[in-house]
């Protein structure tokens, strides 16, 4: 069974949900610069600057077309809740 697709968040795929990457992180600068060059490359992920793990990029993330759910830094999917 496959998801349907969803629409991304309205904002750049640079620009992570602040609930998945503070703007107040000690390595925010780094982190943007390194995921920047990976998007730019087209490539799949990064090695994050300060823990040396893998992290999905937002373009990589974006193709798959859909959330898995899991926390991703990058989510492409994440959004504010409505307001009402």
């Amino acid at each position: 069974m496959t998801e349907e697709r969803r629409p991304l968040a309205d904002r750049p795929l640079t620009e992570p949900h602040p609930s998945r990457l503070s703007p107040a992180h000690p390595d925010r600068a780094r982190i943007l610069a390194t995921h920047a060059a990976a998007l730019t490359a087209g490539e799949a992920g990064y090695l994050d600057p300060a823990t040396g793990l893998f992290v999905l990029s937002a373009g990589f993330l974006a193709r798959r077309g859909t959330c898995c759910g899991r926390g991703c830094r990058h989510c492409p999917y994440v959004d504010d809740p409505p307001s009402g």
